[in-house]
């Protein structure tokens, strides 16, 4: 009587402590010990048994998402208030493309029924911004952030590096794997980065997936997320921001009008939805770098320090030192090695 009351209480508890795919199989787990240590015969601890194994195994996809990330809202969930944060917090001097970004990003996640995937191209010098804002996307989709495995990036460079040799592999491989991949979740993001480096026809390759149909092979791309990453059209871009500066103007009053001609034709223009310009980065803004990377390491930004780094970057046009050849892409490593001698 006290086991069998006891085994009660359990099972009310399992009901409500745990979530719904362990509910089964533990209330099987119950039974089973339940049915062991009430002298039960042969048949009903067989059954018991049998009905824990068959629970389990008919609830594994659902435990096994607890633990492994899988293409389910509990490991991809849009966060738009941490988009904005992130933006705002971390993204210096690109009032256009962070802008464009947020809703263009907000506008295709918040819809259940898309016609196509979102395509951004984004476009602009050498540590504009372009791969951390990338990252900044996948981090407010995936739980995993770039680690996901639903997040595939292409390096030409890295992945296709001998087209003359291999175009026809790479063009299969390529074509491969974004139906895998979208098999596997169509909440997928592909990244492309360094795209004017890819052989045409590799572009060719991906731009079927990037329409308006509602199958292709089999396979829907409506869902997924395809972003191109460019240093096309970054003269034009430098360009409009030295003329701003040189006429004393300042570069937030920059916007698109004064950006024509950035877009690059590497990819059918009407498959783009948002062509994105990155603005070259003032001093100013790669202070601001600097400040918001002490600050993720835990340190309170030194403004002494934070000077220093400034200087050691080269800034063009060298007469007045306006912008910074390459961004901010220099300044973590520059950090790590100054904070890494210091604890030495």
């Amino acid at each position: 009587m006290r086991y069998a009351l006891i085994f009660v209480v359990l099972e009310l508890v399992f009901e409500n402590m745990f979530p719904g795919a362990y509910v089964k199989p533990m209330m099987s787990t119950l039974r089973f010990i339940r049915a062991l240590t009430s002298n039960s015969d042969s048949e009903t601890v067989s059954k018991a048994a049998s009905d824990t194994v068959k629970a389990f195994y008919d609830n594994r996809q659902e435990i096994l998402c607890n633990f492994n990330e899988c293409c389910r809202p509990d490991w991809i969930k849009y966060t738009w208030t941490g988009l904005v944060k992130d933006l705002d917090d971390k993204v210096f001097g690109q009032h256009i493309a962070s802008g464009i970004v947020l809703r263009a990003v907000d506008e295709f996640m918040s819809s259940e029924n898309t016609k196509k995937p979102l395509v951004l191209s984004l476009h602009g010098l050498v540590g504009s911004g372009k791969n951390f804002v990338t990252q900044l996307i996948a981090q407010n989709i995936y739980t995993e952030g770039m680690k996901s495995k639903f997040v595939h990036l292409f390096s030409p460079t890295f992945h296709f590096p001998h087209p003359d040799s291999y175009l026809h592999s790479y063009k299969f491989q390529l074509k491969k794997k974004i139906e895998e991949a979208i098999t596997d979740c169509q909440r997928s993001m592909f990244i492309f980065d360094n795209v004017e480096m890819m052989h045409p026809e590799m572009i060719d390759v991906i731009e079927p997936y990037l329409g308006y149909f509602e199958k292709l092979d089999g396979v829907s791309t409506r869902k997924a997320i395809f972003i191109f990453i460019s240093n096309a059209g970054a003269d034009v871009i430098m360009n409009a921001a030295l003329e701003f500066w040189k006429a004393g103007r300042k570069q937030n009053e920059i916007n698109l009008t004064h950006l024509d001609g950035f877009e690059s034709s590497l990819i059918e223009r009407t498959l783009v939805d948002y062509f994105i310009p990155f603005l070259p980065k003032e001093r100013k803004h790669v202070k601001q770098c600097i400040r918001a990377l002490m600050k993720d390491r835990g340190q309170q930004p030194d403004e002494d320090v934070v000077e220093k780094f400034a200087n050691m970057l080269v800034y063009i046009p060298k007469s007045e030192g306006a912008f910074s050849v390459n961004g901010c892409k220099t300044i973590e490593v520059l950090l790590s090695n100054y904070y890494d001698k210091a604890s030495s």
